[in-house]
């Protein structure tokens, strides 16, 4: 890890801090505020975001877009992600992408043969 002191400032620099106490009780409150509105979304369901958009609900893109945030902020704040090197930074970052859309992909092909078995009943595929 880097020999030197942390950066005290969050959201690119918009927010600084005198001390890191004061750093992480910020980052705690941005976090708060982001499950709070993702909180009350998820009570209130507002019916103007319930539009599709790029094959979802707006909602859930709100959602998930909320999610990403809040695990950049842990990751880059609580995990010290920020103090390490790029190239560390590098690894962890593109594993996490590489794995998500591993996953996608097969949730992607097992719901297409799920979906083809309820639909049209068994589904025998040769290889």
């Amino acid at each position: 890890m880097a020999d030197h002191a942390h950066k005290l400032e969050i959201l690119r620099g918009l927010i600084k801090f005198k001390s890191n106490t004061q750093k992480i009780w910020g980052v705690l409150i941005l976090l708060s505020i982001v499950t709070a509105v993702e909180v009350v979304l998820g009570i209130y369901k507002p019916a103007a975001l319930k539009a599709p958009f790029l094959g979802m609900k707006l909602l859930n893109w709100i959602f998930i877009i909320l999610t990403i945030v809040k695990a950049y902020y842990i990751t880059w704040d609580f995990m010290h992600m920020r103090d390490e090197t790029k190239s560390l930074r590098r690894v962890v970052v593109w594993t996490a992408v590489f794995l998500i859309c591993y996953l996608i992909f097969i949730l992607l092909q097992e719901g297409g043969y799920v979906f083809d078995v309820y639909h049209d009943g068994f589904v025998k595929t040769d290889f």
